[in-house]
């Protein structure tokens, strides 16, 4: 996955919040564009809107961008640097099986997910649908676990350790079935597990999910319209032909594209924006 582009009504504190909260470096700043990540890879892109409203609770969009850390001591830093400089914007963790998962609102209710994934030898798959679990997982233990001193002292100045990258993207959505049309029959993600018709896990290369889309509050919404919240979803295929195979494929099923010779970029059926580019 690449970064997320988000709409955002105040630039500068969600700037605040991603940079000293999450402890992602802000690697540029160009009027009303910034762009946060970790190194030299962008992972979030805030677009300044300020004359768009929020959408409706119930309507699709973003459910949650998850960033993924490469250490449970860097997962631990993250967590305790929004803990200690966001407290309310907290709102629940998660043991997966596959990853352990802390989730939190940013401050204009945008989701986000931090999480570590355990090693994939430990990872369950049944007829090809990995096992993925909701059990409680106690944030004040693993802080007591799993954060150092340097990750306390990191913390507190938001420098953060490690390093991270969009592990996922989870959307709202309609209706299942729509999307896994889409997602998995058109765009060729492959399913890895679903939650009845309210959730569908999909990925590439055998991820226990690189995208999903539940109906948990957005079941029967329809075409989103142009409103704060999510702004572009970024994926990114090994090589050029594989982008070019991606283009054939949706123009076989006849999804509207947009093709500047780098990227393919179409809409989803909730209208949320999908942009393709190759690694290489």
């Amino acid at each position: 996955m690449g970064a997320v582009t988000l709409r955002v009504g105040d630039l500068d504190g969600m700037i605040r919040y991603y940079r000293d909260g999450v402890t992602l470096e802000l690697l540029s700043h160009d009027g009303p564009v910034a762009v946060l990540g970790r190194g030299t890879t962008p992972l979030l892109i805030l677009e300044h809107a300020p004359e768009l409203k929020h959408a409706s609770p119930s309507s699709a969009g973003l459910f949650h961008t998850a960033v993924l850390f490469d250490t449970r001591t860097a997962l631990a830093t993250a967590v305790y640097s929004i803990a200690a400089k966001y407290p309310g914007l907290f709102t629940g963790s998660s043991d997966h099986l596959v990853s352990e998962a802390f989730y939190f609102n940013d401050p204009e209710g945008n989701g986000v997910e931090l999480y570590f994934d355990r090693d994939r030898s430990k990872w369950s798959w049944v007829h090809g649908q990995v096992e993925m679990s909701t059990i409680f997982l106690d944030p004040n233990q693993y802080l007591r676990e799993h954060l150092t001193e340097a990750g306390a002292e990191a913390a507190a100045t938001g420098t953060g350790l490690g390093d991270a990258v969009i592990g996922h993207v989870h959307l709202s959505v309609g209706d299942v079935e729509s999307a896994r049309e889409f997602y998995v029959n058109r765009l060729g993600f492959e399913q890895t597990t679903t939650y009845g018709n309210q959730a569908l896990f999909v990925s590439a290369g055998g991820y226990h999910h690189h995208m999903a889309m539940n109906t948990w509050n957005s079941r029967g919404a329809g075409r989103r319209q142009l409103a704060l919240g999510l702004g572009k979803v970024e994926i990114v295929v090994p090589t050029a032909d594989d982008l070019g195979e991606l283009g054939e494929r949706m123009s076989h099923h006849q999804v509207p594209t947009r093709d500047d010779g780098r990227t393919l970029a179409f809409d989803d059926p909730w209208s949320n924006l999908v942009e393709v580019r190759a690694a290489e």
